[in-house]
């Protein structure tokens, strides 16, 4: 074993002689690792993926629990529910954390004040695809607007989820261009893409895990991603920004978080394992097909992403004039 590894699993080693008793009895049972979306979709597959990583480095076993539902509400408070000895964690990405709590009126939950940062897993950003059937040689916003503005009867963008950044990002579009958009939700980003390939829809928003497969086959093209700088899986596809969007440089990420009140011991010591499994080659090799970029950061880092992701997220909700039902 090298030496640097001997060094990582003597300090989780000795994380875990610093446990309260609460924290070590708790260990004694099944870890349980939320989802709050179901089996099968790129959340999922991350949750999976790492689950297995973190169960051979603590020798127990984790176990993914999908609570799908209300685009993660349901896993949100289930955690927050949860007694904060270390026996659960959530797996969740920037929607339930950051955008849920400013267009729910009541979530049932605050992320900062209900949960406690472990760490960052992967920044998973969202791609606007077309149609090439459909739009024909539209490679970029530009041209798609352009396909729009002849094409006035014809002006659905599918987005994930109602009231997702997606469907804000439509309104951004909309707004920017005096164009009359119209964002339409869908259970997911899977059937986004189904509808899209199908040519139900022209256009539409998902992750670039789900989209990018259906690229690769030629059935749709990507003309722009989220992100203050381009995706490194996506080096030819423009950002937003790089195309006159001000206002949508904020990439989706997804992170580990326990319930509020586990101990820093606890937080420290999943914070060191999944930081090994996330910086891992097998991690990286299993993401690299979904297109997602494995992130690790501290504990403070990721509250500090969370409140930067919350004001970015709080501007584009405030620009579209969106109001809460």
């Amino acid at each position: 074993m090298k030496r640097r590894s001997l060094i990582r699993h003597a300090a989780l080693a000795a994380a875990g002689l610093c446990l309260p008793a609460t924290a070590v009895r708790a260990q004694q049972q099944p870890l349980r690792l939320l989802v709050g979306f179901p089996a099968g979709g790129s959340t999922d597959v991350v949750a999976r993926v790492l689950a297995e990583g973190m169960a051979r480095l603590l020798q127990r076993p984790v176990i993914v629990e999908n609570r799908p539902g209300a685009g993660g509400q349901i896993a949100a408070n289930t955690l927050k529910q949860s007694p904060p000895d270390g026996s659960t964690l959530f797996l969740s990405n920037s929607h339930a954390l950051s955008m849920i709590p400013l267009t729910v009126r009541n979530p049932g939950y605050e992320t900062l004040k209900d949960f406690a940062s472990v760490g960052l897993v992967a920044i998973s950003p969202d791609v606007l695809s077309v149609n090439p059937a459909v739009v024909g040689d539209v490679t970029d916003l530009k041209g798609l607007i352009a396909w729009f503005r002849a094409n006035p009867g014809n002006s659905n963008i599918g987005v994930p989820a109602p009231s997702s950044d997606p469907e804000f990002a439509v309104r951004l579009l909309a707004g920017e261009f005096k164009l009359d958009l119209n964002p339409v939700p869908y259970r997911g980003d899977g059937p986004v893409a189904q509808d899209l390939i199908a040519g139900q829809i022209p256009a539409g928003i998902g992750s670039v895990g789900t989209m990018l497969p259906h690229v690769k086959s030629g059935r749709l093209r990507l003309v722009a991603v989220n992100g203050p700088t381009r995706a490194p899986s996506l080096p030819t596809t423009a950002t937003y920004v790089e195309q006159g969007i001000d206002g949508y440089a904020v990439s989706g990420f997804v992170a580990v978080l326990a319930p509020a009140g586990t101990s820093r011991d606890t937080i420290q010591r999943y914070n060191a394992v999944v930081t090994e499994v996330v910086n891992s080659p097998g991690f990286a090799e299993r993401l690299s097909e979904l297109a997602i970029q494995p992130t690790s950061s501290t504990a403070d880092d990721l509250t500090a992403r969370i409140q930067e992701t919350n004001a970015a997220f709080a501007s584009i909700v405030r620009r579209s004039g969106f109001q809460l039902p």
